[in-house]
């Protein structure tokens, strides 16, 4: 895995950061725990529309990624179209390099 932003997830897993699946996201969302909503690019819009309406109430940051699901289980060893990051720390370095690769785009809510 040579991809910076996958591998900053993986980091992110491993120290338990990382909120994965829908009801997790909801719950992170909710709890004012997640500071990053993650999409990935193969998510149904419905789940889109529904986790960007709650993040937009909530006023989190939302980010589209080109990544899928598959490329998401193969960095997380999880199948997730959504995940929140629920660190600051993490979230500032992932939006960084989300910008810097060109990986994803700000949801503009």
């Amino acid at each position: 895995m040579n991809d910076s932003v996958l591998n900053l997830l993986g980091l992110c897993r491993r120290a338990g950061r990382l909120s994965l699946g829908h009801d997790a996201c909801k719950q992170a969302i909710n709890s004012g725990k997640a500071k990053l909503c993650i999409i990935c690019s193969d998510a149904s819009e419905r789940l889109s529309d529904e986790i960007s309406g709650l993040a937009k109430t909530h006023n989190k940051t939302v980010y589209d990624v080109k990544y899928t699901m598959l490329d998401i289980k193969q960095a997380l060893s999880f199948k997730a179209a959504v995940f929140t990051v629920d660190d600051e720390g993490f979230a500032k370095s992932l939006i960084a390099k989300l910008n810097e690769n060109q990986s994803g785009e700000e949801r503009i809510l």
